[in-house]
């Protein structure tokens, strides 16, 4: 058991220097003037994205459950983050604090989202729980664009038509129903993307290497079995949706305020599934599968911009998917991975002995060395 725990443990480290690693590297890259614009565009998306990646993974990969309307919890975040942050504007001066307060806004709303929708959501399994958050995702899209939210001197005003929506002289409109927000203050920045990154695997890993995770895993494995020892299928099943829920609002108000604008057709069943392709490629259940996989495939279609194919990108998704899924259901294929590994794992094991073998001689030779002196001060 603690072999095991050590190496979950070195698993989580392993993830957090690849981020801090790479966050290091792209800031250098920026000092140096080595980013182009377009690509400094599209690190705040990145990062909001491998979060989406990794909260999905929660509820997929390691909860079993297949969601695809995890947009919609990212699209009641970003509104209620750009809406937090316009009321927040002279109570909270300093940009820093105002991200962050309308992030953790988000993730209420994302939170409040995944308990309404996972009551009774998760009582469905399979293709019924595929349809029905697919169902909701498309729901909260429509209600967003029909939503006219602003504040004035009389207080918060929501309705849910342009007639009804009056303010007063001097009011601030904060959604505008199809036009969605207008007017945001673009507060995100890529340290703030890096920093959610970091709460987003110190919360999934914790989760996952607890004695929670270990109930939600097994109750993706065998659930029959997992009740027949005692535990609780709801409770199990909603603290992972909710927490994959709150890091995708989290997520969402991160995107909200790194545009001027934003509608809520940002969030639609495309980008849903655009993450669930991050999840799968990355491998199900795998955390660091899902950063590298949703950091790869999101700028990649700017990487190849220069040969004219972007506008391919979901076709080349698409293309890669059905690959890898062929290559994972193939025992050939299966069974030649293994080979490698096992060669791999020979050639590392040759090089740690060879190691060992060098550090024994430098041993040996340094206690010749102090021999050899001592015998000449007897002397």
């Amino acid at each position: 058991m603690k072999k095991k725990l050590n190496k979950n443990s070195l698993n989580g480290f392993i993830n957090y220097g690849i981020v801090i690693a790479a966050f290091i590297i792209i800031q250098i890259f920026i000092g140096k003037g080595m980013l182009s614009n377009s690509l400094q565009s599209l690190l705040v998306p990145a990062c909001c994205y491998i979060v989406m990646a990794v909260s999905l993974n929660l509820t997929v990969g390691i909860l079993g459950e297949l969601s695809l309307g995890h947009a919609g919890f990212m699209s009641l975040g970003a509104f209620s983050g750009i809406t937090a942050s316009i009321l927040l504007q002279n109570s909270i001066p300093m940009a820093p604090m105002r991200l962050a307060v309308s992030m953790a806004a988000g993730a209420a709303a994302g939170a409040l989202g995944g308990v309404i929708v996972g009551v009774p959501v998760l009582r469905l399994q399979g293709d019924y729980l595929a349809i029905v958050t697919l169902a909701f995702g498309q729901i909260i899209k429509n209600i967003i664009m029909v939503l006219y939210v602003g504040v004035d001197e009389n207080g918060f005003h929501i309705a849910a038509s342009s007639e009804r929506f009056d303010l007063a002289a001097g009011g601030t409109a904060i959604i505008k129903g199809p036009m969605g927000a207008v007017g945001v203050s673009k507060l995100a920045s890529f340290t703030a993307g890096f920093v959610l990154i970091l709460i987003t695997l110190l919360v999934v890993q914790n989760l996952v290497n607890s004695r929670s995770g270990r109930a939600i895993m097994a109750l993706r494995d065998n659930r029959i079995a997992a009740e027949s020892v005692g535990i609780n299928t709801t409770k199990y099943k909603l603290m992972a949706f909710v927490t994959s829920a709150a890091l995708a609002g989290a997520a969402g108000a991160l995107f909200g305020l790194n545009y001027s604008s934003t509608v809520a057709s940002k969030f639609d069943f495309n980008t849903s599934i655009l993450v669930l392709v991050f999840v799968v490629l990355g491998g199900l259940g795998s955390i660091r599968g899902s950063i590298i996989a949703a950091a790869l495939l999101y700028v990649l279609p700017e990487l190849l911009r220069s040969f004219d194919i972007a506008e391919y990108r979901m076709l080349i998704y698409a293309i890669v998917l059905i690959l890898v899924m062929l290559a994972t259901n193939n025992e050939q294929f299966t069974a030649l991975m293994g080979r490698v590994g096992g060669w791999f794992k020979a050639v590392g094991g040759w090089f740690k002995a060879a190691g060992a073998r060098v550090v024994g001689w430098l041993k040996s030779l340094g206690r010749t060395q102090s021999k050899g002196k001592g015998g000449t001060t007897n002397g």
